[in-house]
């Protein structure tokens, strides 16, 4: 690990010359508000390659609220240990094995008995403790003030479940994310008509957080797509991924920019539950520009109470259940973004979950005008969100499907046309 003593404030904040260089300076939308967002300009910086440098690193030697630049080389693995081997479902529970901790449920996946087999006892409790010690070992909290950022095209955190918890100016830049697999995935038969399986790690989840600036990231399943996950009950594949990227509890001014979100079943929830307003009311102000939707089947955003822009984002791929979840007391602006989804209709852009409102302006799909306003109106949904994104902050949208389509298509993710740090 190489640690600098100071860093110029655009070594990591300055892209390369770029028709978003204006956008690669600072954030646009809701980060850019208030006190700004400039992570950890100014301050020490680190270069790490380990998962013990990045845990290190984000301590900065016993300061970790300090301002640091930490400036991610290759992949880190959020399952290697301090002796660089990586671990494994047995190395955190030895002796769980999921055939046995499902027969417990019965055939049919309705009812948990400790006393149906021998096993279960024991199954029911390694499945505990191992996800307790998986946790322990792939969680990582950025602190305040921090950037997090990769070096090149290939910077990626492999199975790292990336946390922001309280803390406030953090960016985290050019970044390949892939999502962790929970090995200890637990089985809830009464979620939903026919149970369903809840994993416990997102690639990245903000808890209370406050001026968070996530760009030029992708997120993704990666290695283990669920498609490749072994079968559970009723013949379905057993779900071992939870979202990509959570934004809960009171967090706010947060924005997501020319980021890539691809093949993933629930992207992106903002909200801690239909019954936190104590919380959450007031807060989750939060934009999404410029990003990729692809091969997402639900929650492109799903929201709860906050007040929501996405603007110019792109959505493509096999016609999923929805893309925009309207949530309890949620506040959506959806302007100029493009839907293609071939086969489908309007409607699987938006999904009311309990949500009273929602506006889009401009908006087009499969190269048509959406009319989303219009589909909200059929669900029930009102037009008036009581708030313009204008009137909160400055933004420039590109007003044609070809603008969006050709700039998100070419800019968002990680490594394009990002200045290397």
């Amino acid at each position: 690990m190489r640690k600098a003593a100071v860093l110029l404030l655009g070594l990591c904040l300055l892209g390369t010359a770029s028709p978003a260089s204006a956008a690669e300076r600072a954030p646009v939308g809701w980060a850019s508000t208030g006190s700004g967002t400039t992570g950890g300009a100014g301050g020490t910086t680190w270069t790490v390659d380990t998962r013990a440098e990045l845990e290190q690193a984000l301590a900065n030697d016993g300061a970790p609220t300090a301002p640091k630049v930490i400036r991610v080389v290759g992949d880190i693995n959020g399952h290697e240990s301090d002796d660089g081997s990586l671990l494994g479902e047995q190395d955190y529970a030895p002796g769980y094995d999921l055939g046995k901790y499902m027969s417990c449920f019965g055939e049919d996946g309705a009812v948990w008995s400790d006393t149906r087999f021998d096993h279960c006892r024991q199954q029911r409790q390694l499945r505990q403790t191992g996800s307790n010690k998986e946790k322990a070992q792939i969680q990582l909290t950025v602190p305040s003030n921090t950037t997090l950022v990769g070096v090149g095209r290939d910077a990626r955190l492999l199975g790292v479940f990336l946390t922001v918890n309280t803390g406030s100016n953090i960016i985290v830049r050019n970044l390949h994310l892939e999502a962790p697999v929970d090995h200890f995935t637990s089985w809830s038969p009464g979620d939903g008509t026919r149970g369903s399986w809840n994993a416990r790690f997102d690639a990245l989840t903000v808890i209370t957080g406050k001026n968070i600036w996530i760009d030029h990231c992708t997120f993704t399943d990666g290695r283990f797509p669920d498609r490749e996950a072994p079968l559970g009950f009723h013949g379905e594949r057993v779900q071992r991924h939870d979202g990509l990227l959570d934004i809960e509890d009171g967090s706010d001014f947060v924005t997501v920019s020319d980021s890539r979100f691809e093949d993933h079943d629930k992207a992106i929830l903002i909200g801690s539950g239909d019954g936190r307003g104590d919380r959450d009311r007031g807060h989750l102000k939060v934009t999404f520009v410029r990003n990729l939707f692809s091969g997402i089947v639900q929650r492109a955003p799903r929201v709860r109470f906050g007040q929501v822009h996405v603007v110019n984002n792109v959505h493509r791929g096999q016609p999923p259940l929805y893309a925009l979840g309207v949530g309890v007391e949620s506040a959506i602006f959806s302007e100029r973004n493009v839907f293609r989804y071939p086969g489908g209709g309007p409607s699987l852009a938006v999904a009311d979950y309990g949500g009273e409102r929602f506006r889009d302006t401009g908006s087009w799909f499969n190269g048509r005008h959406a009319r989303l306003d219009a589909v909200a109106s059929g669900l029930g949904l009102g037009n008036d969100v009581g708030w313009d994104p204008a009137d909160v902050y400055d933004y420039r949208a590109l007003t044609s499907p070809s603008a969006v389509e050709r700039y998100v298509l070419r800019h968002a993710g990680t490594g394009r046309s990002y200045g290397h740090p």
